[in-house]
């Protein structure tokens, strides 16, 4: 077992199911330790019961501002230093705007852009004071095509690309890589809320990617030399296209 993680510390949000599980087990399997990030207790205390002391648990809801502020510092107490944020955490609405219920629209915005935005704003400080830090966020697909069943959801997704690209632009000078992964539709819970007639169709044509593939690509993006940043990955199912 290759353990090019050996002596890293990574934050992954969402860490509880589905893409930032994948994620959290993929770096353990490296030899980081990894602090799992996510509001279900339960499921964070199974998947750290299963890795010991290297996977360490951290329930904290991110759309509560005061526990947002406190993930980085809880962290750092808890692991003493971050080389790896996995900024992973998000939520979907999808189907037409007029029938968007406007509260998970505010619900989704925060989650998928501010929560990101803050939890990498917190995370700098300290990867500049050590100059070196790896920046990764998961994005989707739909960043880089206006989807036309999700244009909520793609906004955000959007949005956070630009995001992804322009604080790249300031922090690669201290060191920092910053990258995101647009995954096409994953087999998770995420996708539950996709139109019926859309998921049926994904399942039936075989165009779903599994969460493991997704952190298998994150790997590579994290395991390059530090002169080389991957700072997009898009990946998608052979048989979906838009």
């Amino acid at each position: 077992m290759s353990m090019e993680l050996q002596g890293k510390v990574a934050v992954v949000t969402g860490a509880a199911s589905g893409i930032g599980l994948a994620s959290a087990e993929a770096m353990l399997a490296a030899g980081a330790r990894v602090v799992l990030v996510d509001r279900d207790a339960a499921a964070l205390a199974a998947v750290c019961g299963r890795y010991g002391a290297a996977a360490i648990p951290l329930v904290i809801d991110l759309l509560d501002a005061t526990a947002c502020a406190s993930l980085i510092p809880q962290a750092l107490e808890a692991a003493g230093q971050i080389d790896i944020l996995h900024a992973n955490a998000g939520i979907y609405v999808g189907g037409d705007l007029v029938d968007a219920d406007t509260s998970m629209i505010d619900r989704m915005l925060n989650l998928n852009v501010n929560v990101v935005m803050k939890n990498v704003h917190d995370v700098l400080p300290h990867m500049i004071g050590r100059k070196t830090g790896d920046i990764i966020v998961t994005s989707s697909l739909a960043a880089h095509f206006p989807t036309p069943w999700e244009p909520v959801y793609a906004s955000s997704k959007w949005a956070i690309h630009c995001f992804v690209q322009t604080v790249r632009r300031q922090v690669f000078k201290h060191g920092i890589r910053v990258g995101s992964i647009s995954p096409g539709p994953v087999s998770s819970a995420l996708i539950a809320d996709w139109p019926p007639q859309k998921l049926q169709e994904a399942k039936a044509s075989n165009s779903l990617l599994e969460p493991g593939e997704v952190a298998e690509t994150m790997m590579f993006m994290l395991t390059r030399r530090r002169g080389m940043t991957i700072r997009d990955v898009v990946m998608m199912p052979t048989n979906f296209d838009l």
